[in-house]
């Protein structure tokens, strides 16, 4: 799936949610193409890398493989593949962790919004919701990804994903 058919596809999705909640839809957008490689993994309806809690249903969550980033060696996962240490200091994980599966694209979105007022820690992102690039850089120093170049990552999908909306 191209840029422009994965933002024709999933963008009409973003824009109910930034209705319902007033979180910018290019934020979302952004964060659904970096997820899933615009489209190219979008395994159990996951757009977003939500992970799974401990009490969720088995029937919506699924064990998939992603990399995390850490400072120290030690974190613990399901399933360690491997730790790498980076030269900026931190450590890069492949791991296997459990995620999010969702029966419809409509159900991760609305997830994912709801992801955001469920946790506290986001309280500073969902003040600048309506700016995606402020909004971007709040999740991303509240945590949303380990990847130190998360929000920086984002700003430049929003920048591709404006030339197809």
């Amino acid at each position: 799936m191209t840029p422009q058919e994965f933002t024709q596809k999933y963008y009409p999705f973003a824009l109910e949610s930034q209705k319902k909640t007033g979180i910018n839809a290019l934020a979302v957008m952004a964060q659904a193409a970096q997820e899933t490689g615009w489209g190219k993994t979008v395994v159990g309806n996951m757009l977003f890398g939500v992970k799974a809690k401990a009490t969720t249903p088995a029937n919506k969550k699924q064990l998939l493989t992603t990399t995390e980033y850490h400072k120290t060696n030690s974190v613990k996962y399901p399933v360690l593949i491997s730790i790498t240490k980076q030269a900026n200091g931190l450590y890069k994980y492949k791991i296997k962790d459990y995620f999010m599966k969702y029966d419809s694209p409509k159900e991760s979105f609305d997830d994912h919004s709801d992801f955001f007022f469920r946790n506290p820690r986001y309280a500073k992102a969902l003040a600048v919701k309506s700016d995606a690039n402020k909004f971007v850089d709040e999740i991303a120093k509240a945590g949303y990804a380990t990847d130190p170049n998360y929000a920086a990552s984002l700003k430049s999908i929003i920048k591709r994903i404006q030339q197809y909306v």
